[in-house]
């Protein structure tokens, strides 16, 4: 699948860090460092804007290792690009650390996806086909 993308940053455009990799890499497009305090969120800039096709949407996630490593996560995971938005992706990080944390100009601080997706239309009904699990929610199957 080809998406045009206009970079405004310095930074090179985001790739597949391997071959089975499913997310590209995104850079914060920042002048200086941003210090995110314990449990403060930031919305930072990419100077990324792309065009994705019909039928397709982005979805902006955190990284692992900033997650596990710093507390560093996606605000809103995922975050969802639409194919008729054509404005800068920024990504809305939150420092869930009890340290507060930098980000530096350039790093690598989320993932993007693109998928395809299926447009329902709905078929109001009186009742349910019924399954094994039923109704059963969180929890229902126990930790073990």
């Amino acid at each position: 699948m080809k998406v045009k993308i206009i970079n405004q940053s310095p930074f090179a455009l985001p790739e597949y860090k391997t071959a089975d990799s499913a997310g590209l890499d995104l850079c914060a497009f920042i002048d200086e460092p941003i210090e995110l305090k314990s449990l403060e969120r930031h919305l930072i800039p990419t100077g990324l804007f792309i065009e994705l096709p019909s039928g397709t949407e982005a979805q902006i996630r955190p990284r692992s290792g900033l997650a596990l490593k710093r507390g560093i996560t996606v605000l809103n995971t995922p975050g969802t690009i639409d194919a008729d938005y054509r404005g800068e992706l920024k990504v809305l990080l939150v420092n869930l650390s009890n340290e507060n944390v930098t980000i530096e100009p350039g790093e690598r601080i989320a993932q993007m996806i693109v998928a395809r997706y299926e447009k329902i239309t709905w078929e109001e009904s009186a009742e349910l086909n019924d399954t094994k699990r039923g109704a059963g929610g969180y929890g229902h199957t126990g930790t073990k």
